[in-house]
């Protein structure tokens, strides 16, 4: 997946650039990976080869070199190359090592933090947790999370003596700029190459100098550093300025931290402002130089005209429930709530089935030989006895309202659907998936063709039928990755290694074929996938224009597949055939709703931002984790569950929050009752009161204006703005004079 960043970085930085990615196999098993993968094949063209490289040698003349290798044709092929790029493994440094080595924790054999699939932070001494690549290969956003992760098992142990040490922050006083007139101060952001690649940064800080109320303007390498939070106070003091408008990224990344710079200089924070000059257009026009720069003079142009408007505001105090609400009572969610009990925080765990365990209850032991059902009991035990953990099965959630720190939940409990209200400060979610029934390759039909779940359950309880087995074929990608599902479900080839290896065990006389794609034993995996290969598992690829075939032949199953290698077909009959089935989450559309937080396409949860904040929503004090975000592994649903502890702890730790700032105010005098608001609003903050006029609660307001601009009466506008101030707004946004409309 790097080599395919790097090449769709190539090409955006030079369209002439020809990237070839040599490859055994596509391990794009992330989050919007596959995706990914498909972008870079099929708008970058990106050319993918799949084979072994058996040499690379330089041309004495041309100074280029020469990749030779063996194509799936069977052919030798020798190409010319500019430039050769290694993407090679990740390893442990030897200062690692030591560390590793001073601390006393016990190293595997790869030099990695060794862990438990089952406590995959904790090391072998207590009290010592491991985040990150030093517990073995792995991307940002599970790096991200298991950090949060790490930090909740290490503060679980300072629970009592949580704030003893606190030094409040000191601001300076905040300066009365109510009265001056706006004297705006620019800086605008190169971003390394990601904005001044595309953008002319000199002449878009020429441009801002020359705007009404701007007396500074200053370019930067990357605006979010150290030492341009310093250079912007320094720009504060030295020049007077009372408006600060940054030119840069995303305000949904970025915005806090300015915002926190200006208040450290004096200034109220929301006398700050933010053009988006790189998602929504450097990024978006990486080919279009010209009317890119053309495109980034709008916005700053457009973000110094509401600097000009945008007034002090205050934020209101708000105290926390010191309770959190976890929906969904399988592995994700029972490790939650024993993590906030454990933090000192009761929690509520709310289960649609009547039963605790969610796909703990099929599973019955990891690769690594972990007794599943064991382990299941224990931690149903604890939850189910712990004083700080309530816990409601069969219960369905009917209404959802309130804010970070205040929400009120509704439960339907029981056969009798008895109602349960509950006030809580944060919310967790962790409503699972399941493995689908897919209707492919006679499952159903014929009792021959199973799961890998159904396998696993089958090989667990009744091994004399495991002994009798001759011929076992799977196949993997059933369900996924094709149109309907694009996603890799990620746990599917380790749950075919791990049925293989227990075939092949219990009967080593027994011959198993696995049917792939792509293996994609990734990480610490890979042992697992040698193993099975010396334990003499066939493992066969198929392409995706030819899957394979299974039918009924006089009472036999046959199995037809391409082989590509050979290039021609191949027919087994298997005493039992196993599909490896897409996981598909639960069905959350109703709950997600409700929330008002998003899902992917795939009706995955969808978190804040992929890499800073992998178990956020946009919306404050709601969390996601385990298979509700993305099909993944019990280490990765375990450590992501740790990191919701940790994010929803920096809510419930507090004892007051808060709130407001940029929010929507209602003229009572102007407000006929019409119900827009009510309707459009996607936080369902408004509510008509007892005098028939819509009210709006500063706690949960977004500040997003919709309402606002719904409003047919004119009757809400935003805080920051007067009537008059708003029309003058839009006056610059949109040009109609000049035929042209804001982006």
């Amino acid at each position: 997946m790097y080599a395919t960043k790097e090449a769709i970085i190539a090409k955006e930085h030079e369209k002439e650039i020809q990237p070839t990615i040599f490859f055994i196999d596509m391990r794009a098993y992330g989050k919007g990976f596959d995706a990914y993968y498909e972008r870079a094949k099929n708008e970058y063209g990106v050319r993918y080869v799949r084979c072994a490289i058996s040499r690379v040698v330089e041309d004495p003349r041309s100074k280029n070199l020469f990749i030779t290798y063996l194509d799936n044709a069977g052919e030798i092929r020798e190409e010319e190359f500019d430039l050769v790029v290694l993407s090679v493994g990740m390893t442990p440094s030897a200062s690692t090592r030591e560390l590793g080595k001073n601390l006393g924790i016990e190293l595997d054999d790869y030099g990695f933090a060794k862990t438990d699939v089952l406590a995959p932070l904790a090391t072998s001494r207590p009290g010592v947790y491991v985040c990150g690549v030093f517990q073995g290969p792995k991307d940002i956003p599970e790096t991200v999370a298991q950090a949060s992760g790490a930090a909740a098992a290490a503060s679980e142990i300072l629970a009592e003596v949580r704030g003893t040490m606190v030094s409040r922050k000191e601001y300076p006083e905040q300066k009365d700029v109510q009265e001056e007139a706006p004297r705006i101060g620019v800086f605008v952001c190169r971003c390394g190459n990601n904005i001044g690649g595309v953008v002319d940064v000199p002449s878009i800080k020429e441009y801002a100098g020359s705007l009404g109320n701007v007396v500074f303007a200053d370019e930067n390498l990357y605006t979010c550093s150290q030492d341009t939070q310093e250079k912007i106070k320094k720009a504060i003091e030295e020049h007077q300025l009372n408006r600060v408008v940054v030119a840069s990224c995303s305000p949904r990344t970025h915005e806090p931290l300015f915002q926190e710079t200006i208040r450290e200089a004096g200034l109220n924070r929301y006398l700050f402002e933010m053009a988006n000059i790189r998602d929504q257009c450097s990024w978006v026009h990486m080919n279009q130089k010209e009317e890119a720069t053309s495109k980034a003079r709008d916005l700053v142009r457009m973000a110094v005209a509401n600097a000009r408007l945008i007034r002090p505001l205050e934020e209101v105090n708000k105290g926390v429930i010191k309770r959190g609400l976890i929906i969904g009572g399988g592995l994700s969610g029972m490790t939650a709530a024993l993590g906030l009990a454990e933090q000192g925080f009761e929690a509520i765990l709310v289960e649609k089935e009547e039963e605790l365990g969610g796909n703990l209850r099929r599973l019955y032991s990891t690769l690594e030989g972990k007794n599943i059902p064991k382990y299941l009991e224990e931690i149903k035990g604890r939850v189910l006895n712990h004083p700080r953990v309530q816990v409601f099965t069969g219960a369905q959630i009917t209404d959802f309202s309130g804010y970070v720190g205040n929400f009120k939940t509704s439960l339907a409990v029981g056969p009798e659907k008895t109602t349960r209200e509950l006030e809580h400060g944060v919310t967790l979610i962790a409503t699972g998936g399941e493995e689908l029934k897919s209707k492919e390759y006679l499952y159903g039909d014929d009792a021959r063709v199973v799961t890998q779940l159904e396998l696993e359950r089958l090989l667990a309880t009744n091994e004399k039928k495991a002994d009798a087995l001759k011929e076992v074929v799977m196949i993997q990608c059933v369900g996924s990755r094709n149109e309907e599902r694009p996603y890799c479900s990620r746990v599917c080839c380790a749950e075919a290694v791990k049925n293989a290896l227990t075939i092949k065990t219990l009967n080593p006389r027994a011959r198993v074929t696995i049917l792939y794609r792509d293996m994609r034993m990734y990480s610490l995996l890979e042992e697992h996938y040698a193993r099975a290969r010396k334990a003499g598992v066939r493992f066969l690829r198929y392409e995706e224009e030819r899957q394979p075939e299974v039918a009924q032949r006089d009472g036999k199953l046959e199995v037809k597949v391409y082989n590509p290698i050979l290039r021609e077909n191949l027919s087994f009959y298997p005493d039992l055939l196993a599909l490896s089935a897409a996981t598909v989450p639960a069905d959350t559309a109703e709950l997600a709703s409700m929330l008002k937080v998003p899902r992917t396409a795939d009706g995955f949860f969808l978190e804040a931002h992929m890499k800073l904040r992998p178990v956020d929503f946009a919306s404050e004090g709601i969390y996601l984790c385990g298979l509700a975000h993305s099909p993944k592994m019990i280490d990765e649903s375990l450590s992501q569950a740790w990191a919701t502890v940790s994010r929803a702890c920096t809510i419930l730790s507090k004892d007051q929050i808060q709130v407001g700032g940029v929010v929507s105010v209602v003229d009572p005098e102007r407000c006929a009752a019409c119900l827009t608001c009510v309707r459009v609003c996607p936080y369902n903050v408004p509510v008509i009161n007892a005098d028939g006029v819509a009210e709006i609660e500063v706690a949960m307001c977004q500040g997003c204006g919709i309402c606002a601009s719904e409003c047919p009466g004119k009757a809400i506008k935003l805080q920051h703005f007067t009537d008059e101030q708003i029309m003058a707004k839009c006056d610059v946004l949109v040009d109609l004079s000049a035929g042209k409309v804001a982006h």
